[in-house]
């Protein structure tokens, strides 16, 4: 029997798989950093978590703003959600822990450049799904814990981590399955799944950066 090319084909595999997979080292790399650790053992502080969460404001502004501008184009609306939406929640959160003036707190060069290489990825929604990703469903998982955590370490009962509060994403774990459901449904060939995969090793790689920055 002749075997014919479609036959021949071997199945891809899934783009979060890869996503996944793909970055593991990375994204162990970045989440054992001595920032990470120190604050969430409570040998950290309120306003150096303050100074972080400028930091974030900076890199969310920038990922919200490009989605934003890919919400209706056929890749970049696989993964932009308002429910996921988080600038508005970090300026609570600085607002309660530094005041009305959080703008002044400094903004370093990593969270600069992490936020520079988001919006590069205007015109390139391939790139763009890393980044949602990365940040996003970290959120949804480990940042569950964190936001318990700085409650119970830095007496943050009363505010301050809203950060970690989705109001609209009643079950994390269904969004979470459903979100990868649409990442793997993307129609995108082995190259551009490579480049979905190079792009989360980059942006796993500017949070190590950023960690590094807030050590210092």
């Amino acid at each position: 029997m002749t075997v014919t090319a479609a036959q021949e084909t071997v199945p891809s595999t899934a783009l979060s798989t890869l996503m996944r997979e793909g970055s593991r080292a990375e994204h162990t790399s970045a989440e054992n950093s001595s920032f990470m650790s120190d604050l969430l053992e409570g040998r950290s502080s309120v306003e150096r978590y303050a100074v972080f969460l400028r930091q974030l404001a900076v890199v969310y502004e920038a990922i919200e703003s490009v989605g934003d501008a890919l919400a209706s184009d056929p890749v970049g609306s696989a993964v932009v959600d308002a429910a996921l939406v988080r600038s508005a929640a970090i300026e609570a959160d600085l607002r309660f822990i530094a005041g009305e003036d959080w703008r002044e707190i400094p903004v370093g060069a990593a969270a600069t450049a992490y936020a520079s290489q988001v919006r590069e990825t205007t015109g390139d929604p391939v790139r763009f799904v890393a980044h949602h990703y990365t940040r996003y469903l970290g959120d949804l998982s480990g940042g569950q814990a964190i936001g318990r955590i700085l409650q119970r370490e830095y007496g943050l009962t009363e505010g301050g981590v809203t950060f970690y509060d989705f109001p609209l994403v009643p079950k994390p774990k269904l969004y979470k399955d459903a979100y990868r459901a649409r990442l793997d449904a993307l129609p995108l060939d082995d190259t551009a799944k490579q480049r979905v995969v190079d792009e989360v090793k980059a942006a796993f790689a500017l949070n190590e950066a950023l960690f590094a920055e807030m050590a210092a």
